[in-house]
């Protein structure tokens, strides 16, 4: 059955499944406007994905057809990926922040090979050992040409400048950008009265599949309950969060670099101040794209922020010894043993550790060591 929330006051979630992931699925959200409904996200590309959200669209009360926009938190496929069927299908525009929506241009325009020249150079100099950078390399001797997917993800044809109170006819949603997760990565505030205030947040779901749903989210649900019981009254407004505030994960904070910029970037730094910047504003409630809605926002920055003020304070330690962002990564606490993250995760893990390096070297707390090769950092 397709899990569709209905969270009052025009506003609704709509469970998406992505294939084969442990994320089970995002929550695409369609908010209604006096000009239709618009979509916040879109789900992975793939058949049964979009047969959910077509079947959800509909038990919301509309058809694709109706769609009148699309808005994107992020570039990542899993909320971007069915943007350009919507599209094609409804007219809808698409709308994302600059910084995204150059990285999807990036990716529209990547010749493979050169893609895992680069990714290969990278991970050589964080000390990546030769079993790992073999299949790259193996990749690369056939010109990487089935090493990405044929399908190119649809260029926006709007920008979403943060601070915007974005042009949707009855409803007042402002754009705040939060970069971190992404660069371009945007929360969306509906700065309107909760419909729930005083009578607890969510509704019904279709099909009876909303309140069920809402409870039997695993990590996290006591949040849920104890947003239930708040009722929304402890803030104002409802924040559509796509990955940048979870209520019981932590979302990957790694490298997002243009092989032509030399720019160094902080995103772990990003990532902090826009996390200051949401607690402030303190919603009355936060629609994730994944696990369920919660309230107490401010509550949940400030896990985060300890989180990662231990999550440094650690790795400090672990760099008494000189380490390459490789071996930080391998010595640093993840949801598995290393050995059990597959070949993929492992790169998004090392693109992590030398976020999280980035930091600790802003700081004063971290410096690499003079004439390593490759480079190894130390504390200070």
């Amino acid at each position: 059955m397709t899990q569709v929330t209905d969270h009052r006051g025009g506003v609704w979630s709509i469970a998406v499944p992505i294939p084969d992931n442990p994320l089970g699925h995002t929550l695409v959200h369609l908010l209604e406007t006096d000009r239709g409904p618009v979509l916040i996200d879109t789900g992975w590309d793939d058949p049964h994905s979009w047969d959910t959200l077509a079947a959800g669209v509909e038990a919301c009360g509309f058809a694709l057809t109706d769609l009148h926009g699309v808005l994107i938190t992020h570039h990542h496929p899993d909320h971007h990926g069915l943007s350009a069927k919507v599209r094609e299908v409804s007219g809808a525009w698409i709308a994302m922040h600059a910084a995204d929506t150059a990285m999807v241009r990036r990716a529209r325009d990547a010749e493979p090979g050169r893609w895992l020249d680069y990714l290969t150079a990278k991970l050589t100099t964080a000390g990546a050992p030769e079993d790992h950078l073999a299949p790259l390399r193996a990749a690369r001797a056939k010109r990487g040409a089935r090493s990405l997917p044929n399908r190119r993800p649809a260029l926006p044809d709007r920008d979403i400048a943060p601070g915007e109170l974005l042009d949707l006819p009855g409803r007042r949603l402002r754009a705040i950008w939060t970069p971190g997760h992404t660069p371009g990565h945007v929360c969306l505030h509906l700065e309107e009265e909760h419909p729930g205030r005083g009578a607890g947040a969510g509704g019904a779901g279709a099909g009876g599949a909303g309140a069920g749903y809402l409870r039997g989210t695993g990590a996290g649900a006591g949040r849920t309950a104890a947003g239930a019981a708040a009722g929304g009254a402890s803030g104002f407004g409802r924040l559509f969060s796509g990955d940048h505030l979870l209520p019981g994960i932590t979302p990957h904070v790694g490298l997002y670099e243009d092989p032509d910029d030399a720019t160094v970037t902080d995103p772990l730094g990003d990532y902090l101040d826009s996390l200051e910047r949401i607690g402030r504003l303190a919603p009355a409630e936060v629609l994730p794209a994944h696990q369920h809605a919660f309230a107490d926002a401010d509550g949940r920055v400030r896990e985060l922020l300890t989180h990662h003020e231990e999550r440094l304070s650690g790795l400090r330690a672990l760099l008494r010894e000189p380490l390459t962002p490789w071996q930080l990564a391998v010595a640093m606490e993840w949801n598995r043993p290393w050995e059990q993250i597959p070949y993929g995760s492992r790169n998004i893990a090392v693109s992590e550790a030398e976020a999280h390096l980035r930091r600790l070297v802003k700081l004063g707390h971290a410096e690499p060591v003079p004439g390593s090769d490759p480079v190894t950092y130390r504390a200070v």
